[in-house]
């Protein structure tokens, strides 16, 4: 008879393994988006919000999984602890376990009903854009990806949480704007990994325009605050504390521009990303309105 004591290991190292794949996008994916959907549906069910968890989860790994499966090379200078560059697997055992999420997360998906799974594959053939075509080496398809994805997520969370087949005109204007919202503002996340980009040939807005990146930053972030405090109908307390925050990010990414303060700038970016997804339950409940 085996140790137990050695499967408990094993088993904590694949778990940790996978833990590791999605350990750099719990904050700028997975509870950005449920909180989204949430704010979107404010009456939903509990057991809906588990099912949109699983679900937001499982595809976050898939994705994770089938960008790792490119990225190792520049892993090994900027997140030289996820599962690939750390040699806790294979190349080839990263591209076996990607394409068997797939399977899974579109077996998940029509089960939640045909909105859902149309999001699931919409997403899927993303990341092969993304990854297996070369998108991300282009600064706007990269920009693109990145929207189409992250409005694929908000999508099928928001439809599990909803238990409707569409979603309602407060529900689109949400996404929408979440969309653009992604597409002017996501190369926030690249001014971390600029080295390690630039090793593997991508042409981001930090290293094609390092300069003018951060002066964009210190304009927009305010500017969207405006906009969607417009938008949503904050009250004047609100509206105010929602752009002096967005100001304050903006700030940070042009005074301070080594690694570890853009890594800082970044976490503050996902804090304001979060805000900033939360305010469309105003259009429903009227709470930010002071």
């Amino acid at each position: 008879m085996s140790d137990p004591r050695i499967s408990y290991s094993r088993l904590a190292f694949y778990l940790e393994t996978i833990y590791l794949f999605t350990r750099s996008d719990y904050k700028t994916i997975f509870f950005p988006v449920i909180i989204s959907a949430a704010a979107i549906v404010p009456s939903a069910e509990a057991k809906k919000l588990i099912h949109t968890a699983l679900w937001v989860w499982i595809h976050l790994l898939q994705a994770n999984v089938s960008n790792q499966t490119y990225s190792a090379h520049e892993d090994v200078i900027n997140k030289p602890w996820r599962p690939l560059p750390s040699g806790r697997i294979t190349v080839n055992e990263t591209s076996q376990f990607r394409w068997f999420l797939l399977a899974v997360c579109l077996c998940l998906s029509s089960w939640h009903g045909p909105g859902v799974l149309s999001a699931s594959a919409a997403l899927s053939l993303v990341e092969v854009l993304y990854d297996d075509l070369g998108f991300s080496s282009h600064p706007v398809l990269k920009n693109l990806c990145n929207v189409g994805g992250y409005l694929m997520f908000e999508l099928g969370a928001t439809i599990i949480l909803s238990s409707e087949a569409s979603v309602d005109r407060t529900s689109l204007v949400a996404l929408l704007s979440s969309g653009l919202l992604i597409f002017t503002t996501i190369h926030a996340q690249d001014f971390a990994d600029v080295d390690g980009d630039r090793l593997s040939g991508r042409r981001t807005l930090p290293i094609i325009a390092p300069e003018g990146s951060r002066l964009y930053m210190l304009a927009a972030l305010p500017g969207w605050s405006i906009i969607l405090s417009m938008l949503w109908g904050l009250g004047p307390l609100c509206g105010t504390l929602f752009l002096a925050f967005g100001l304050f990010v903006g700030t940070q990414y042009f005074r301070f521009r080594d690694g570890p303060h853009d890594q800082s700038s970044y976490l503050l970016y996902n804090v304001w990303l979060l805000v900033a997804h939360v305010l469309p339950m105003n259009a429903r409940s009227k709470l930010l309105g002071w």
